[in-house]
């Protein structure tokens, strides 16, 4: 279980980088004309930065902890910071009928709560 916990946060950890890097290098109006990144126009911009770096700090807090043993507790908090992230995602793309953005959303919400309660409880380090 150990080795599953740790290639799903890795796996989490490339997605939830790679998604905050794109909110924080592009501009709104960059992110506006990809066709999955609709949901921008009802944020600000400053908004939009915030959530690329919660993603990506919670990407890094994922891996980094455990991988150099410095306060490993850090990694089911991380993983409870992103699935908080990734709910509120899913409603965001279920008000605007975005089926398919949703059911990603929950799928990265099912990955996290379940690295978070391995990590808080039978597997933690």
């Amino acid at each position: 279980m150990n080795v599953t916990l740790w290639v799903v946060a890795a796996l989490l950890a490339l997605v939830f980088l790679g998604a905050g890097a794109v909110k924080l290098a592009q501009s709104k109006e960059k992110l506006l004309a990809s066709p999955s990144m609709g949901w921008a126009e009802d944020f600000s911009p400053g908004v939009i930065k915030t959530i690329g770096l919660l993603e990506a700090l919670g990407a890094i807090g994922l891996i980094l902890p455990a991988a150099v043993d410095i306060a490993p507790a850090l990694v089911p908090l991380a993983a409870s910071g992103l699935a908080l992230i990734m709910f509120g995602a899913a409603i965001t793309h279920g008000r605007r009928g975005e089926a398919q953005s949703a059911a990603v959303n929950t799928v990265l919400l099912a990955l996290t709560v379940f690295v978070a309660w391995g990590r808080f409880g039978p597997h933690s380090f």
